[in-house]
Formats: structure tokens, sequence, C-alpha cells
């Protein structure tokens, strides 16, 4: 059976040979495929990095798919090419996550080395107290507002989801001229961007929403051609402040209305049009079956990087460092689909639900198909790959899962967050709260009040931790209203009792977001065709994966602002085993 990917350049065919292995050969390689040798960038046996984020992907969830476990496939191993990869590469089993574990930070601790701390990234939506609000209302549901041109700023809840785009029902983000895929940073809005005073209310893109440097921008400024690939225009702050870090960025929207992509097929060779699953139309996640489609199209605009081509299929150079995400997996995870199936696991032990292992396989089959193409493409063995996940997701245990969306930290302080936060705005974007409450609260207010009006009604929240004052300024900056405290910093972060999430939905059984073992334990895979496998069990982050990769290009990992800033370190067993 065949695939192929037909949206305007996205040529890509995949052959099945063999109906258990589903080992795959790319074909239709472009003139582009042998990686020309980029300037100043790479460091002899590195060339090329590729960074890979299953989201959602646990590091339990690669130990059981890689060894088995009984119920699932018959005891058998279902993650074949991972498992593979895992015979030439370094295993990090106690990885973490960014804290909050949300796919923003999550995404800027991979790309820059660094924490909220630095990057000033806490959540997609969240609060600066020295932005104003965007021109008009977001697609998301931030309200429009004034700004004074180098006036006292408000405060506003900022929105860097996919409510900053054009048309966030388009599968292109509404960009204009835009084929149906393809919107990338074209699809963003700049009404729908928060605004700086201090800038003379000029709109806030997310390449300079993030305050640091990334990877990304440090290896592109080397002369490296440099790519990703993501779920909102939002991510294009992977490449760094000033916006050109980035040679080729794609990101189909997730949110959007599915609709049929005729040419398509998944990457197992299923029919994308018409569309698989027509009872879930409002976003590509909220389907297992539908998300596949999804995830294709951004495996075969990544086979193209890796051809030498942009992502359209436009000649290009194979870039030095290069990427995309994943959402199968986080689907398979946290999806209720009424009428179909719920995903999630069947125990605290992590044996997936027969939808999660759907989700999972299909993962592994495109992993099969990347590592294929990198073979084909005669840079595999000069190429360093990592797979990894932005944020884990909790609970794994099922009887753990409670859904509470009337008593939440956010409900019981009411009046005393910004309304643009507060659930009393009901026509809001809504308060920054899942498995997790992240409050920032109104000038003046005193945070031991509203921290005791919480621990009052802590039976009620589900109150697991609480972090305010010292026990939040040990690991982010001060913040607060005053000259000198961090504008982003929130006041209070509840952590609940493993479980609970912030929310009345039926459709999720899990979510991500908070501090919790099952939010931020991930996959950390680091493979190289030489490397000797080896388990690393010492205490790592995902904030490492960044000063890595400069690293392994030949350039030195202080050019990282957080490096310099946070003290990251690179992953130490990686360059003892490149020497």
């Amino acid at each position: 059976m065949k695939t192929k990917a037909l949206l305007r350049g996205l040529r890509v065919v995949a052959i099945v040979v063999g109906c258990s292995s589903l080992t795959f050969e790319i074909l239709a390689f472009s003139a582009h495929a042998v990686a020309a040798q980029q300037k100043g960038v790479g460091s002899g046996k590195i060339q090329h990095v590729l960074l890979l984020s299953i989201d959602g992907m646990h590091a339990v969830d690669f130990y059981n798919c890689a060894n088995g476990v009984a119920g699932v496939n018959g005891g058998a191993p279902y993650c074949p090419n991972l498992a593979s990869l895992s015979a030439t590469a370094i295993n990090y089993v106690n990885a973490e996550s960014s804290k909050p574990s949300d796919s923003f930070p999550g995404m800027a601790a991979l790309a820059s080395g660094g924490t909220p701390k630095s990057t000033g990234l806490y959540y997609d939506v969240a609060y600066d107290r020295l932005l104003d609000p965007p021109t008009i209302k977001t697609g998301s549901g931030l309200a429009g507002g004034s700004c004074t041109p180098y006036g006292t700023p408000s405060g506003t809840t900022t929105d860097n989801d996919q409510g900053i785009d054009l048309n966030d029902n388009k599968l292109n983000g509404g960009a204009p001229g835009a084929s149906l895929t393809d919107g990338g940073i074209a699809s963003i809005d700049p009404k729908r961007l928060e605004r700086d005073p201090a800038t003379g209310c000029e709109p806030v893109y997310p390449w300079n929403f993030i305050r640091i440097n990334t990877a990304f921008g440090v290896i592109h400024a080397a002369g490296g051609y440099t790519a990703w690939i993501d779920k909102h225009p939002s991510y294009s702050f992977v490449g760094g402040p000033g916006g050109n870090g980035l040679d080729d960025y794609y990101s189909p929207e997730v949110s959007s209305t599915v609709v049929p992509l005729p040419g398509v097929n998944t990457v197992q060779g299923v029919p994308c049009d018409p569309i698989r699953d027509q009872t879930q139309l409002s976003g590509w996640n909220s389907s297992f079956a539908n998300i596949q489609c999804y995830d294709a199209i951004k495996v075969y605009g990544l086979i193209n990087e890796i051809n030498g081509e942009t992502h359209l299929g436009a000649p290009a150079q194979v870039p030095a460092v290069f990427g995309m995400n994943f959402q199968s997996v986080y689907v398979g995870e946290s999806v209720n689909e009424t009428g179909v199936a719920s995903g999630g696991y069947q125990n605290a032990a992590a044996v997936p639900s027969p939808e999660l292992l759907n989700e999972i396989e299909y993962v592994d089959t495109a992993i099969g198909i990347i590592v294929n193409a990198l073979k084909g493409a005669s840079i595999y063995n000069n190429t360093l790959l990592i797979i990894t996940a932005k944020h884990g997701d909790s609970p794994i245990d099922p009887t753990r899962y409670v859904a509470d969306g009337t008593d939440t930290p956010a409900t019981l302080l009411g009046n005393l967050i910004p309304y643009s936060e507060s659930p009393l705005n009901t026509h809001g974007i809504g308060a920054t709260e899942d498995d997790v409450s992240v409050l920032w609260l109104k000038k003046g207010v005193n945070v031991e009040t509203a921290a005791t009006i919480l621990e009052n009604d802590a039976t009620e929240i589900g109150l697991g931790e609480i972090f305010y004052g010292p026990a939040l300024a040990l690991n982010y900056n001060v913040g607060g209203w005053a000259a000198g405290e961090d504008s982003r910093t929130p006041d209070i972060i509840v952590a609940p009792n493993v479980g609970v999430t912030y929310s009345s939905s039926t459709a999720m059984i899990g979510d991500h977001g908070g501090f919790a073992h099952d939010d931020t334990n991930v996959i950390m895979l680091v493979a190289y065709p030489s490397f000797t496998a080896q388990t690393v069990s010492t205490k790592t982050t995902t904030t490492q994966i960044a000063p890595t990769m400069v690293q392994a290009l030949g350039l030195n990992p202080n050019l990282l602002q957080a490096v310099q800033m946070e003290g990251t370190p690179v992953l130490p067993e990686v360059f003892a085993q490149l020497k």
C-alpha cells in the first residue's frame, strides 16, 4: 500500500514492505537530498541535529513499548523503530520537562535551554503586568482594549495559543493566498497580539515574546540553515528574538476545523479524504483518527526538509537543526471521544488503552519513515537524533482523574485576580488552569491574603502544594507590579493533588501543565549510529537539549543566554561518546 502527500509540494511516497514489520522505504528523493556543508556549523561528526517532540510521551511509555507489557500486543514490544534506535542511543529515564509543563514553556525549554525564569514563558495563555491588550478580541476570547503609547500599562492576559491566527478555524490559519495547510507566520493577525506601551504600542510577536535567544537562532546566526514544524503559528518563537532565526517554519493549525486532505494518506496508508472521523470536526486534536492525518502532513513536510527542500518542496538546504512535534500520542492519552472510545491508560503501570496503543504505534511508524529518509538522503551517519517531549500527561492512573471546573483557585479568588484572567468574565479567555493553577493578582492585592483563602478551602480545590513568596523565588524571578520586579512571574502557583484537573470537560481524561511526575517525566532518547546503548538514571532536564544541540554542531553553548543566566549544562554523556 502507498501513502502520497500531494498538497503543493509535499512529495513523499511510502511503501510498506511486509504486513507485520511495517518497514518503510522512502522514494521520490529530490536532487537536493545530499546535505551541503553548513558554513560555520558542524563539528565534523555531527552536521545535523534532528529534534522530535512526541508531546505527552512519558519515559515509562517508551519503557513499556520497547520491552513489551502483559495484556498488550501479546506481551511483545510495540514500538520497533524506537526500540531499534535505542540500540545506539543514550536513554535518559529520569528526564524532566519544564514547570509549568505547558507546551509553550515546554517548547521554550527545548529550544532555548531556559526555564520560565529566563524565557518569560509560563503558559501559552498567561499574564504580563507591563503589556496592554490586543487591538481586537482574539479567537480564544481575550478581549481587545486600549493602549497609550509610552503610557502606563494596564497589564493583560497574553494569548499565544491559536487565538492570534487570522482565522483559527482554517488549517492554514487564514493566511492570505496560502495553500490548504500552509499558513505559518503569515497567519498571525497583529491586531490580536498584546501590545507594548514602551515601544509605542507595537504588537508583540511570538519571537519577541520570548526574552532570550534560542539554539535555532544561535545556529542560524553562525550560518546554519534552520527549520521547525509545530502546531500553531505562535510557536514561531522557536527562532528567538528578531524573527529571523528560522529559515523554514511550518505550522498547520491543530485547533482548526477538520477538512478532507486530498491525496494525503496517514503514514500507515489510510486515506485522509474523505475525513476519517466525521463525528469530531471542531479540531484535529479531538479525534484519534483525524489527528493521525494532521501529524502525517507534518511528517511529509519534514521529509521534504531532509531531502534538502522547504517543507513544501522548493529547493533549499538540509537544515543544520530542525524537527517537529507529534500530537497523536497526547491525543491518545487524554481524549474521551464520545461514541468512539476513551484513550489513556488501563492502570498506574502505564499499560496503554487500545486507542493509546494505536497512537504510539502510529508515531513509531512515522519515526521509522523519518529514519529511513535520513538514510536515503545519506545524512543518517552525521545526524544527531533527539527524541523527547515538551510535556507528559497526568494522571497515568485512570482512577485518579477528577475534573472539577467549579471549585478552582481562580474561581475562589474571583475579584482578586485581573478581569481578563477571572472566571467571573464569562466571555473571556479564562483562567490559566489545567492540572495546575497559575495565578496573577490585581495590583495592590496582598499575596498572603489570597494564599490563605486558597489554603482555607484546600479540600474543595484538591490542593496538593501551593507556591508563593520565597517558594516561588527559589526557581523564578520575584514577580510583581513594582519597578525591578518581573512583570510575568505569577504571584501564586497551585499544584493540585495528582489527577485533579480544573476543568468540567467530559471530552478529556487527562491534561498537562502541572508539576506532577506524570506531567514532567518524559522520554529523552539521544541517538547516533556510533553510540553504545546507555541508560542514565540521574536527573536531567529538557533544558539541557538546547546547549547540547549547539555544542554538537561545533558551537559554544555559552552563546545561549540561558546557559549564561541559569548555568544550563549540556548532556555530558553525549560528548563522552562523541569523543
